[in-house]
């Protein structure tokens, strides 16, 4: 199957910074402030449903690296906006530039790549390699 992702396409998600995005909440630090983390969660998720406009049933990808610069605070109640660009796509391997911004500017760049997958035999092998692990 010969997939194909436009590169130069850009996806953006906007949240407002809560409890549960905070490196308190979330044990990678003890200050209410938006957590790297869940930062990088948010890159990865912009990035995932960007593919998503591309992939037919039954592919999904999975996230393979990150390579991100955490570059400022962001406290809570604070919006956050975050931008995932595909640079880059070889049939398999999809990177992106992604990059996060509160109302003061840039907070957050680096690179992200995800691998498309089919998703039945990728669970089928990871189901197999998880029930050899317990053996």
């Amino acid at each position: 199957m010969e997939l194909k992702m436009e590169i130069g396409t850009v996806h953006e998600i906007n949240v407002t910074v809560e409890k549960n995005m905070t490196a308190a909440s979330m044990k990678s630090g003890n200050l209410d402030v938006l957590a790297t983390p869940y930062m990088i969660a948010l890159m990865e998720q912009a990035s995932a449903e960007l593919c998503g406009k591309f992939l037919p049933e039954g592919i999904s990808t999975v996230g393979t690296m990150v390579n991100i610069h955490h570059l400022a605070a962001t406290s809570m109640g604070a919006p956050v906006r975050v931008v995932s660009k595909l640079t880059d796509f070889d049939g398999r391997k999809a990177t992106f530039e992604v990059m996060a911004y509160d109302n003061s500017g840039v907070i957050g760049k680096g690179t992200h790549e995800r691998f498309t997958i089919k998703i039945d035999s990728f669970l089928r092998k990871t189901q197999e390699r998880n029930a050899d692990a317990a053996q």
